[in-house]
């Protein structure tokens, strides 16, 4: 038994990384390597190619995250996948800044996006098939810090500035090579089932399961609505609430929310685990995303709409870890686990092609703070199919 929990321990430090080092392998790509060389192509169109970019990037991704998830269930095995995937991201991210074109930039991303996907659609269902339930919790809390380490990258590769677009980007290239490595050499594989459940296979539990799944589903959906318009916005919205405010100040919020919400993440995980109820802190972590973005909505001030960013952040990155871990206990089959969460991770692509729409319908004519107030009903959405869950389960 506690050779067990050591090799499971083992696995959890291994996967951590290999998700930090996931989610480093697109965050500073996309919101300041990218942008820096689409600029220098493209001059004063750079926000159109750019967009159109992002656009057809969303739609790839959408695609080649069902597609690899569903072969590496067939295949029964992650490891090929996740390391084959690590290698054609990694040239592609060599070769991009080396591209004097928008139009073979552009076929290069493409490419970038098909190994990226390759990379995490397996990587995802890895942990599901190695992570047993009671331990989930954990799991989601060390996921968490993934999106700083994402910002944390980026930060180290922008601090130098005499260096060269094409060292900025072989320097993030070893930096997923030294995260990602370690689980594909030593990280146990082999799509394994969950932990066993007392009806597991009969007709009943895998109709609760597939309900359960639907309203996960949903409910991740809705609060990523409101973190993408977040996301793409927030700078605009602190300066028009304050124009002095400086650029640092605003990356200092939003790394003060990002880690204040991995530390929540990781107490309520193991909490989570603890006591066997999972879902409570979803539910409180999405009541208060609603209830930060209500603040928002109603600062007048500096200091009120700092204060309300900073809940919003934190509850949502919690919520997101969170609700990772968890959506790997809910799948109603542990055979499909890879495509499934290749269908769940619609939940992020979806939300980046609905949300500007969505912001140029509210904010022209009515404000940021009546987008807040309609993103706070969506949050107060997801809520409410989060309780219904607990009380169905």
């Amino acid at each position: 038994m506690i050779a067990q929990g050591v090799r499971e321990s083992r696995f959890l430090a291994l996967y951590a990384l290999a998700w930090a080092g996931s989610t480093i392998a697109y965050v500073p790509f996309l919101t300041l390597l990218l942008p820096m060389h689409v600029g220098g192509l493209a001059g004063g169109e750079a926000v159109r190619w750019l967009a159109a970019t992002t656009f057809l990037g969303a739609i790839a991704a959408s695609a080649c995250n069902i597609a690899f998830g569903w072969m590496s269930d067939l295949a029964g095995r992650r490891r090929p996948f996740v390391l084959a995937g690590l290698l054609l991201s990694s040239v592609m991210l060599q070769i991009a800044p080396r591209m004097g074109t928008l139009l073979s930039l552009m076929v290069v991303i493409a490419l970038w996006q098909v190994g990226l996907n390759m990379m995490l659609a397996p990587l995802s269902a890895w942990a599901g098939d190695q992570v047993p339930d009671r331990r989930k919790g954990l799991l989601g809390g060390l996921l968490a810090f993934a999106p700083a380490s994402g910002a944390l990258a980026g930060a180290v590769v922008t601090l130098g500035k005499a260096l060269s677009l094409e060292t900025r980007f072989a320097i993030v290239g070893l930096i997923i090579a030294c995260c990602v490595l370690p689980l594909v050499i030593l990280g146990k594989d082999g799509v394994a089932q969950p932990d066993a459940r007392p009806t597991e296979g009969s007709d009943v539990a895998r109709r609760v399961l597939k309900g359960m799944a639907t309203r996960m589903w949903l409910a991740r959906l809705l609060v990523q609505i409101s973190e993408a318009s977040l996301f793409a916005f927030l700078y605009l919205w602190l300066r028009s609430v304050d124009p002095t405010l400086a650029d640092g100040a605003i990356a200092r919020v939003l790394l003060t929310a990002m880690v204040i919400g991995a530390l929540v993440a990781l107490v309520a995980g193991g909490r989570a685990d603890r006591t066997g109820q999972p879902v409570t802190p979803l539910i409180l972590a999405s009541a208060g995303a609603a209830l930060g973005l209500i603040v928002m909505a109603l600062a007048s001030g500096r200091d009120g709409a700092i204060a309300g960013y900073i809940l919003f952040g934190l509850s949502t990155s919690a919520f997101l870890a969170l609700h990772s871990a968890h959506t790997l206990r809910v799948l109603p089959d542990s055979a499909r686990r890879g495509r499934d969460l290749g269908l769940f991770n619609l939940t992020n692509t979806i939300p980046s092609l609905a949300m500007p729409a969505l912001t140029l319908a509210l904010v022209p004519s009515l404000g940021f703070g009546a987008l807040f107030m309609v993103l706070a009903v969506l949050a107060l959405c997801a809520t409410a199919l989060l309780l219904q869950m607990r009380r169905t389960a």
